[in-house]
């Protein structure tokens, strides 16, 4: 399929064909919905921890007679209905990734590629290089475009000048294209590639 090319300016630069096999396909909101998932599981620290009643630095001596106090049966101060007690259950220090086949992982990437193209959301622009690092500028062009919540994916060097411009511009992300994923492309509205970053995209699905 064709897809037309525009510069940072706004102005029409040719068009670029897009292999149906990365852009082309029919979007599955169950691929898209497991690679979300998997990305932000792996992605949670785990460090979360409680001290369980056997980490509680506590004296163990039975501390009530067994029979004739009037009151229930206990063992030590460290149980978990007591003041200073271990915690019953409590959060363990562990992973929090899941699964997933590294083949089910591209597929997902090239349909969360896909579903951007069918909603018109996809826009291919000629580079991202500016004379300067201006935010202010980079805003005016952004706005000249119709872009609001994006995320630019450039080739494998992200341009200095326009990732220090972008970096203070909110609901904006600027990644190399190794640095694509699924969950950063469906939270930005639009997708913006660059001609390298496709032509880096449809090498690696060759």
């Amino acid at each position: 399929m064709k897809a037309d090319v525009t510069t940072l300016a706004a102005k029409a630069a040719g068009t670029v064909e897009l292999s149906d096999n990365v852009f082309g396909l029919e979007p599955r909101q169950d691929l898209l919905h497991r690679m979300v998932n998997y990305q932000l599981a792996k992605r949670q620290a785990g460090t979360h921890k409680t001290k369980g009643r056997s980490e509680i630095s506590l004296t163990g001596k039975k501390f009530v007679k067994q029979k004739g106090s009037g009151g229930a049966r206990h063992g030590d101060r460290k149980a978990p209905q007591f003041r200073g007690g271990g915690k019953a259950f409590g959060p363990v220090v562990r992973s929090h990734a899941i699964d997933l086949p590294k083949k089910v992982r591209a597929l997902a990437l090239r349909h969360a590629l896909s579903s951007k193209v069918k909603s018109s959301n996809l826009v291919i622009l000629e580079d991202t290089k500016v004379d300067a690092p201006k935010t202010k500028a980079l805003k005016d062009a952004f706005a000249k475009l119709g872009l609001k919540s994006v995320l630019f994916i450039d080739g494998a060097e992200v341009n200095e000048n326009f990732a220090l411009a972008a970096r203070n511009i909110p609901n904006v992300d600027v990644l190399p294209v190794q640095g694509i994923n699924v969950y950063d492309i469906l939270r930005r509205e639009k997708l913006v590639l660059t001609k390298a970053a496709v032509e880096s995209l449809e090498a690696r699905f060759k």
